[in-house]
Formats: C-alpha cells, structure tokens, sequence
C-alpha cells in the first residue's frame, strides 16, 4: 500500500494532514477492507528525516510538534484498547499501518513496538497484515531491518537514483547516500516493497519531472538489481506545500508500470 493510496484511504483532502497518536481509524477500504492505522509520531506535528516538497503533512519547518513521541507502552495500551473495541464490535482490522505525521523507523523503539503490534494481532486478529511505510532512511539500522523483515509488508521508497533529484524534492535532513540505500535494500533478499512517486512541473525554476527516460532508465535497473517482490508507482493526488507540481499522466505511469512487470515484478500504478 503506498503512502498516497493510504492518505487517500484514512484522510479528507486538506492542504495538511496531521494525524492523531498513536493510532487512528479504523476505516472502510475497498482495496484492504477494515484499515487501522499507527502513528509513531506526535499528535501535533510532523518528525521526519525527509522533507519531501511533494508531503501532505506539510513541510517540517511548519509542524513542529510540541508533544513528545508516544512511548511504547502507549503504542501498545492504546493498540490493544482499540482491537478489543472493535472485538467487542465483531469487526476486527484486516491490516494494521504504520504510518502518520513523518518516518516511523525513527522512533527509538520502533523494533520493539513491531514485536508488541505483532504479538497482538497474533492474539486479537491473526488474518490481519502488519505494514510499515518508510522513506528508507533507517534501514542500515540492524535493529530497523530486523523488525521490516518481521512484518507482512515492508514498504520502502525510493524515488530516484539521482541524487540532485533526491537532495531537491525528497531533502533528506542528513547525509544520503542513495548506493548505500540500496544495498541496504538489497540485504531483504526480496521481502520488500517498493513505492516510487512519479511527478512533474516545476519548483522555483527547476524541473521536478522524473517521469522522462533519464531517471525512468537508471531507476528500473536499481529496481532490477533489488529485485522487490512488487513496486508500487504512484503519483500526487492532493494539495503539496509547493506549488508548481503536477501529477504524472496515466500514461506515464502504465508505460513505467508495464516496464517493471517486463523485469518479472509485479507492479501497481495509482493515479
């Protein structure tokens, strides 16, 4: 599931979405059904180790949280809270998310909240997947790789392979070595999902399109050599906090789609 169809699914179409902490939902997805979402994060703004130019929680500058990041103890209280709720209710979540107002992987216990979400799914709805949305930043981290490799659908971003693209549009806010990224990729031997956001436009005079052949080319070959079970290509679909971006065509995105099921992986486009 990529991080815009999960915007889509859990938020109203606004300029800038913050969520509550640290969990939110349930709601109705026609894709995946009864939807529970986890926000690592804090209720009342955005920590994130990118500031992407395209981000629906607005850019880092403008949300700083005031709150502190929800312990584990409260990730897990108010988790179990929520699935007994809704076991009383007789309508369990048939996938639980983790995703909210910025990078997951950074809280500096997101390996042992893994363990405590699995554990209770395991205990309140065991059909449910465990899915993680993350920019890729923390994967060199053992202990984050060791928890992505515990959960159904580790879902990892990688934009590009250029890295003015990345340092332009994604802006990470420390040191990004897009190699090292996928290499660290490369370790999950397939248990991954890649999400790649395709646009175009311009922002302050500069190009941000990187649907044309010199990163479409450079970027099928990363995915090649990563060899994910699915990638997942999509586009922006709301209101970003720059102006001047512009989605990729259908037409982009299914000739870039049918590129990547050419490399033998299944792929999704979403417009």
């Amino acid at each position: 599931m990529s991080i815009l169809n999960f915007l889509r699914t859990f938020a109203p179409r606004m300029s800038t979405i913050i969520y509550p902490s640290p969990v939110f939902g349930p709601v109705h997805s026609r894709r995946l059904g009864i939807s529970l979402g986890i926000n690592l994060l804090p209720p009342d703004g955005k920590v994130c180790s990118f500031d992407c130019i395209y981000c629906e929680c607005g850019f880092n500058a403008d949300h700083r949280p005031q709150q502190p990041l929800p312990t584990r103890d409260l990730v897990a209280l108010r988790l179990e809270e929520k699935l007994r709720q809704m076991a009383d209710e007789g309508q369990l979540p048939d996938v639980l998310t983790f995703a909210g107002n910025g990078e997951p992987t950074c809280h500096p216990h997101f390996a042992e909240i893994i363990g405590d979400t699995i554990g209770l799914r395991d205990r309140y709805c065991p059909q449910a997947k465990v899915s993680v949305l993350s920019n890729s930043t923390m994967i060199h981290r053992r202990e984050v790789h060791d928890a992505l490799m515990r959960v159904d659908n580790n879902i990892l971003k990688l934009d590009t392979v250029d890295a003015d693209y990345i340092n332009n549009v994604d802006r990470p806010n420390a040191a990004y070595d897009v190699r090292a990224v996928i290499e660290h990729m490369k370790a999950f031997g397939g248990h991954l999902v890649i999400q790649t956001m395709f646009m175009r436009g311009e922002v302050e005079g500069r190009s941000v399109d990187n649907t044309g052949e010199h990163y479409v080319a450079p970027w099928l070959d990363a995915v090649g050599e990563i060899a994910p079970r699915q990638v997942m290509v999509y586009t922006i679909d709301r209101e970003t906090p720059a102006s001047g971006l512009l989605k990729a065509t259908p037409e982009q995105l299914n000739a870039i789609r049918d590129r990547v099921i050419a490399l033998g992986i299944p792929c999704t486009a979403s417009y």
